[in-house]
């Protein structure tokens, strides 16, 4: 499942850090046992000796099976010798092994030819920590979402019951294939509210989730067009195409230039080639985005997106007055 870059690179780096730690642990707990065990050390040396002279006889023919045997006696009773010196030392043999937090992948992040399943809880708690450290997910929630705020309008009241509703299953069933979602309508209705909580949703089951303002996203693709060296933080259009559910806020209220337009065109294109959901809340409805974008856009807008109209009073001033 595609993450925002900087989750991925950030669960690399912490996977690094957990298996150095284990190993240099383990190095540290080997040199202090040698150092207080002197013959622990003498053998070790006359295990690899050992094992040496047993892979010599091999080569050199002669009496192999005897040979091998005579060493293999001498392998367990040496080994015998060095358990009973770790339980002297009031130790075991794991002591002196890297402990690493996922034994499976031994914390590199992948085995049996894919992601592990360590790596994959560790990028959806960066993921929801990101995007934590930027908005209000916690609070984001379904059961946050009142609809007491709707209630002086019966039509709104309906209309909003029916979008909340809608939006519990979408995030109830959401997968890679899920189809996309237009919120559209005025100022504080709760259109970010309930896209964030979807969000939650998503990061839940293990998806990636990629939110921002589309200012912030146009912003992020100007500067990255002109950074030739591809400096750090680069790969915006990337995550932006490739991650598992894309929620674009604010859309047209980004600053408008040709580039800009053509680069939320680019992306909201490649999600719809890709099959890759994408929610997008705006407070400008089908013609107001066809006057901003053209009519190719909004036609790839109406044509592939679920439209829901937010309707009633601005919460926020509600909450404020109240």
């Amino acid at each position: 499942m595609s993450y925002d870059n900087t989750v991925n690179q950030a669960a690399r780096a912490e996977l690094e850090r957990r298996r150095k730690l284990a190993e240099e642990t383990a190095r540290q707990n080997l040199e202090d046992f040698l150092l207080r065990c002197p013959r622990a050390g003498e053998i070790r040396r006359e295990l690899a000796a050992n094992a040496a002279g047993a892979a010599r006889a091999v080569v050199s023919g002669g009496k192999v099976r005897e040979e091998m045997e005579r060493r293999r006696e001498r392998g367990l009773t040496l080994r015998r010798e060095y358990e009973d010196l770790l339980r002297e030392h009031g130790l075991t043999r794991q002591d002196l092994e890297p402990r690493y937090t996922c034994p499976i992948c031994r914390d590199t992040g992948f085995a049996e030819g894919g992601p592990c399943s360590c790596y994959k809880a560790l990028r959806r708690s960066l993921a929801y920590k990101q995007l934590s450290a930027e908005l209000p997910l916690s609070e984001c929630t379904f059961e946050g979402f009142s609809l007491k705020y709707y209630q002086g309008d019966p039509a709104a009241y309906e209309r909003m019951s029916s979008i909340l509703k809608s939006c519990r299953e979408y995030a109830e069933n959401f997968r890679e294939s899920s189809p996309n979602l237009l919120f559209w309508g005025g100022t504080g209705l709760g259109k970010t509210h309930l896209s964030l909580a979807i969000a939650n949703a998503a990061i839940a089951k293990g998806f990636g989730v990629v939110y921002g303002s589309a200012q912030r996203f146009a912003v992020a693709l100007e500067r990255e067009r002109f950074d030739r060296d591809g400096g750090p933080g680069g790969g915006t259009s990337e995550s932006l195409k490739e991650c598992d559910l894309l929620i674009l806020d604010d859309l047209g209220t980004e600053f408008s230039s040709a580039y800009s337009n053509a680069a939320v065109y680019d992306v909201v294109n490649a999600r719809l080639m890709a099959r890759r959901p994408a929610i997008i809340s705006t407070n400008l409805g089908l013609s107001g985005l066809e006057e901003r974008y053209g009519e190719r856009f909004t036609s790839r807008i109406a044509g592939n997106y679920a439209l829901l109209g937010f309707m009633g009073k601005d919460v926020r001033i509600q909450k404020i007055k109240s």
